[in-house]
Order: C-alpha cells, then sequence, then structure tokens
C-alpha cells in the first residue's frame, strides 16, 4: 500500500520500490478492494523479495516490522513504521490501515520535496 500511495502522491518525483522480508505469494484482496476505492489498481502488482541491491540503492528505507531480515547499510534513512498488519482482515479493518499509511506517505513526500527543493 505504502509503494501505490507514494507512486500515486509523488506522480514520478521520487523513485518508489517495494519489496518484503518475507512475501505473500499475491497481493491481500482486502488490500487491493481498499486501495480501489482510492482509485487506485494494485491487481498487476506482485509481491516482490526484499534484496540487498534494491536497499542499497534507496535512500529512505521505510520498514514495517522486518526487523534482522532487513540489510543495514550506513548512511541510509531507515524508518520503522509500526502498523497493523493487514494479512487475514477484511476491507473494514484494512481502510483505518490504509489511511494511517496514506498520512505517513504523504508526510514523508512533504519532507522530500521540500529537502529536494
Amino acid at each position: 500500500m505504502a509503494a501505490a500511495l507514494l507512486a500515486h502522491h509523488a506522480q514520478g518525483a521520487v523513485e518508489v520500490r517495494s519489496a518484503g522480508s518475507a512475501p505473500a505469494g499475491t497481493i491481500n484482496p482486502a488490500v487491493r478492494e481498499a486501495m480501489a476505492e482510492l482509485g487506485l489498481d494494485l491487481s498487476r502488482e506482485v509481491p516482490k523479495k526484499l534484496t540487498t541491491d534494491a536497499v542499497e540503492a534507496s535512500d529512505v528505507v521505510i520498514t514495517m516490522g522486518c526487523g534482522d531480515a532487513c540489510p543495514i547499510f550506513p548512511g541510509k534513512r531507515y524508518l520503522d513504521w509500526q502498523l497493523e498488519d493487514p494479512a487475514g482482515q477484511d476491507v473494514d479493518a484494512v481502510r483505518p490501515i490504509r489511511d494511517e499509511i496514506d498520512r505517513r506517505v504523504r508526510e514523508l513526500l512533504a519532507e522530500l520535496l521540500a529537502a529536494g527543493a
């Protein structure tokens, strides 16, 4: 959700990568539905495995509880967003998670764009 929301709001102003330390086989249907409510289609998205190269190429790395599974590189900015896991949740439970991620994404994007100005 974070990557889709950031890509949507950034409109190409930042490069967005998405991956997980233990990705599911498919996107959660409730997540797809909650994102579709905002006009964001995740039907073609596929969960990806987090790679060392992806982390190394990033300026900011947002984690959501990956702990020791996430590679750490000096000089990278890491943000660990503690959020409820949408896995196994219905769309009513996913909406507030989506909205909190959206709030954080907008805040981060404003900060990134201001720093790049």
